[in-house]
């Protein structure tokens, strides 16, 4: 029973991380603190996916997933939950690509944001962080 709850909190850890590595960036649209946790974030993700570094919320899982006799994630959690589920595998690189441009844009808006306002949220009617 452990072994499976604990798989399934690192399951629901790993889409948390991923919608804050594609929708985190907006978080600093409104928090500027938040762009630097996002941006290792980010920068994490990054790493996994092009140099193959380890994620350890798969190994937990796959660690879990053993122990309760369930099969392994072979080729790790995105290919076991979300390709061919939400896209289609021939569409692996375009969704990369969307993923990209959305963590850009949100980048590009917390600059835009900050070269325009200089840090004066006051104006914005943001709190001062």
């Amino acid at each position: 029973m452990a072994y499976a709850l604990i798989g399934n909190a690192a399951m629901l850890l790993h889409f948390a991380f991923l919608c804050y590595v594609v929708f985190g960036g907006f978080l600093a649209l409104i928090r500027p603190k938040a762009f630097w946790p996002h941006l290792f974030v980010a920068a994490y993700a990054l790493g996994i996916v092009l140099i193959d570094w380890p994620c350890f919320l798969t190994e937990i899982e796959n660690w879990a997933r053993s122990n309760t006799g369930r099969e392994v994630m072979e080729f790790g959690f995105i290919d076991h939950y979300l390709t061919d589920v939400v896209y289609p595998r021939k569409h692996l690189f375009t969704s990369r690509v969307v993923i990209a441009a959305i963590v850009g844009a949100s980048w590009a808006g917390a600059a835009w944001r900050f070269a325009r306002g200089r840090g004066d949220t006051a104006r914005d009617g943001l709190a001062k962080v």
